[in-house]
């Protein structure tokens, strides 16, 4: 697929089959991400793939459970692809996707969040050219932000010094995939 066409094509999926992607998919995605651009190329983040849907999904219901409804803008994402934004009775943040990469970042480094995203959407364009499902979820500092979440950071030898900064979500999509929305005017700038 020729890369415009990938970045047209990519969505947020948020419905999914119980269907796991292989661990061989599941590699290559998060190799994507370690070669985003990153700040001073420190390569300072680390991605974690949970390749289990039940350690999944308890994630997935913690995510929801943080979240703050009164820090919102707007109240609709998507009529096709609802989020817990749109269906306050969704229970996991991560919408039944099988497996999931956390991004994690060192605290306190000016360029954290920007470089975990970076790895984020490297992640969904494999993914995408893969022809597996994905969505960027944010909230990943609050969802590890109790003892169970700190527990699994030192199982997983996370450096005490970083903080998960976002997740990405990895499945098959269940249903119709998106359709292109149409992108709005006035966005663009071109000073000469």
């Amino acid at each position: 697929m020729d890369f415009f066409e990938l970045v047209k094509r990519r969505r947020s999926i948020r419905k999914y089959t119980e269907q796991p992607i292989s661990r061989d998919d599941l590699s290559r995605i998060i190799e994507a991400g370690l070669y985003a651009p990153n700040a001073g190329s420190g390569q300072r983040s680390m991605l974690v793939g949970i390749h289990n849907p039940e350690l999944v999904e308890r994630l997935g219901k913690l995510n929801v459970a943080m979240m703050r409804r009164d820090n919102l803008i707007g109240g609709h994402v998507s009529a096709e692809q609802p989020s817990i934004i749109d269906d306050p009775t969704l229970k996991s943040g991560f919408y039944g996707a099988p497996s999931v990469v956390v991004v994690f970042a060192q605290d306190h480094f000016l360029y954290s969040i920007p470089d975990a995203f970076c790895c984020a959407e490297n992640m969904v364009l494999a993914a995408t050219e893969l022809g597996i499902a994905s969505c960027i979820v944010a909230r990943a500092e609050e969802t590890f932000n109790n003892e169970y979440g700190r527990q699994l950071m030192r199982e997983w030898n996370v450096p005490d010094n970083y903080v998960p900064r976002c997740f990405v979500l990895l499945g098959y999509h269940r249903g119709e995939y998106p359709a292109v929305k149409p992108r709005r005017d006035g966005r663009t700038r071109i000073i000469e």
